[in-house]
């Protein structure tokens, strides 16, 4: 094994520039998660990618949202297959690489989802591209990208379309960002967002005060319950993040919208979440108002299971087996598509593509050595997973 991992850590370092490339022209095709056509556009260039380096590829779409890219390599193989997952979308703006193309500056690279996940999808195509050059065949190797994670595959089918096709996997790894401390996340919070949309009747507040019911204070009663929701023992909290409501100094507002953030811990809390939302919509606080809940995003936790931690455990042995980086390990308040993963009862670690800090921000970064750290890390477990007997 020691001649194979020296010829993969060889192609690594012999291929680094061709992956900055890659990397640049990634971050440099725009794919705003509310512009499905863009993120197809980068679907389509990485499924010709992923196709160049011997996968099967087919692009699957996840109306009205952007599609899912799946590829699969190596199918005739025995076992199951090792899974690369994570998303193509990002938070940006179409229009933000023009404001802030890819660019490296002192081992830092920048650009709209640099970290967040492109750099990820970087370092799943060069492990692949690694073991191939070693000939690698004992399992099938399998990527599944969604092209709408950023908005929480609301009111599409990305969500299933991810852990159907997980099912065959002995374990995957998400190729989220990644945390600069080498920690991997086992374990997040799942997350609702929602509004409640408040009707109060609008009225002149000098002349017709007595008539007038304002959707502003009746938020304000609402929000103070809302918090009540919030349980920090079970992991659970509920915070108004954004208020919506007409602009006139001398009305009564006619309606207000209150957005809010829940994140919880377990599954279970969502139901008591939702319920308690319900009564809390359909008590009227001052009287002759009315309320309605709308849910606009989801997304499951990323329960820390036993498989989980076993997955951990290994990589873990593995990693200091081979002189690589201390890891650690951490849960984190932040969603994504891992909870589909688990729920599907598939071992998986989350955090594992390139390290950096400050994703869905204008200073999002990635430590661009990290790309090729982390490469010759998967390439290393995945040596491993069948010599050691994961």
């Amino acid at each position: 094994m020691k001649e194979s991992l020296n010829k993969i850590y060889e192609y690594i370092d012999n291929n680094k520039e061709e992956a900055i490339s890659f990397w640049e022209r990634i971050v440099n095709t725009e794919s705003y998660t509310k512009e499905p056509n863009d993120v197809s556009n980068l679907a389509n260039f990485l499924n010709d990618e992923f196709q160049n380096c011997g996968m099967d590829c087919e692009i699957i779409p996840a109306k009205p949202n952007g599609p899912t890219l799946i590829g699969n390599l190596g199918l005739d193989r025995k076992n199951k297959a090792i899974l690369f997952s994570g998303h193509m979308d990002t938070v940006f703006k179409t229009g933000s690489v023009s404001e802030r193309p890819f660019k490296i500056e002192n081992g830092k690279a920048y650009g709209p989802g640099v970290l967040d996940m492109k750099g990820g999808i970087v370092i799943s195509l060069l492990t692949i591209k690694a073991l191939n050059s070693i000939g690698y065949d004992k399992r099938p190797i399998k990527i599944i990208f969604s092209g709408d994670e950023e908005c929480g595959h609301y009111q599409s089918s990305g969500g299933k379309i991810l852990s159907d096709n997980a099912k065959d996997s002995l374990c995957a790894f998400n190729m989220e960002t990644g945390l600069v401390d080498n920690s991997l996340c086992i374990g997040r919070k799942g997350r609702l967002e929602c509004i409640l949309h408040i009707n109060g009747i609008e009225a002149h507040a000098g002349n017709d005060f007595e008539n007038g019911r304002s959707a502003i204070e009746e938020a304000a009663f609402k929000i103070t319950k809302i918090r009540d929701l919030t349980n920090s023992e079970n992991g659970t909290t509920c915070v108004a993040t954004i208020i919506d409501s007409p602009k006139i100094s001398n009305c009564f507002p006619k309606n207000c919208n209150i957005t809010l953030d829940i994140r919880f811990e377990k599954i279970a809390e969502v139901d008591r979440v939702k319920k308690g939302l319900e009564k809390i919509a359909n008590t009227s606080f001052i009287g002759n108002t009315s309320c309605e809940v709308e849910y606009t995003n989801s997304m499951m936790p990323y329960e820390t299971t036993e498989s989980v931690l076993k997955l951990y455990d290994f990589v873990d042995r593995v990693a200091q087996e081979n002189n690589f980086k201390k890891l650690g390990k951490k849960t984190l308040g932040g969603s994504s598509d891992a909870s589909y993963l688990t729920i599907a009862n598939i071992p998986t670690l989350c955090s594992c593509g390139v390290k950096g800090q400050w994703n869905h921000t204008v200073d999002e970064y990635a430590i661009v050595d990290s790309i090729f750290e982390r490469a010759k890390l998967w390439a290393t477990v995945i040596l491993n997973i069948d010599e050691k007997n994961l």
